[in-house]
């Protein structure tokens, strides 16, 4: 199987990663940033966050509710918050909701704080990956191919303006996506030095 790692300008993206010890993922929902992240952690000895999963615990609610009471602005603030407050830990795996890049102080809190790792996957894959869940509010009451290639549409952009480097997860296992992540960031790191 070929490198699926892609990265432009490899001189200028080490030279930005190599002080930057957080590892932030980013990418659309069902790309794998959860489960990838969790595994990811583990093998640098960091701790895993998520930041959906933060703002669940501190709320005491689910994400969907918050959508149904606040809608996508309310939970859009408290995402912000949830970044903002995590990206400050030292020696962390984040990963983020598949909107957190739509907001420019995200994007430069998670450019500016960490190396960024955007997990690509095609549409066909983020719904077989999504299709039996309850917990995606965007994806509630609508045809979710369009609305997966509309959100598509819209943040791909902004998720390739901040990362470090691409990392795509179609068809691949967890354990793989995360040692090649791995494998990238300690590259990075001895090139560096």
């Amino acid at each position: 199987m070929p490198n699926s790692l892609h990265s432009a300008g490899q001189t200028v993206q080490n030279a930005r990663m190599r002080d930057k010890g957080n590892v932030f993922l980013v990418g659309p929902m069902g790309s794998g940033k959860t489960a990838v992240g969790r595994h990811l952690a583990r093998l640098l000895r960091y701790t895993f966050h998520d930041s959906d999963a933060d703002i669940e615990t501190r709320t005491g609610v689910d994400i969907a509710f918050i959508f149904d009471k606040e809608g996508e602005t309310g939970f859009r603030l408290r995402e912000k918050e949830a970044i903002e407050r995590l990206t400050l830990l030292p020696s962390i795996v984040l990963a983020t909701g598949g909107g957190a890049v739509i907001d420019a102080d995200n994007r430069r809190v998670l450019a500016g704080r960490g190396v960024v790792v955007y997990l690509s996957t095609s549409i066909d894959q983020q719904l077989e990956r999504t299709r039996h869940a309850r917990h995606r509010p965007l994806l509630n009451d609508t045809d979710p191919e369009q609305k997966l290639q509309e959100l598509m549409q819209r943040r791909a952009a902004l998720y390739l303006e901040i990362a470090d480097f691409t990392v795509s997860t179609d068809g691949r296992r967890v354990q793989l996506v995360a040692e090649e992540i791995h494998h990238e960031l300690k590259r990075a790191q001895a090139s560096s030095v």
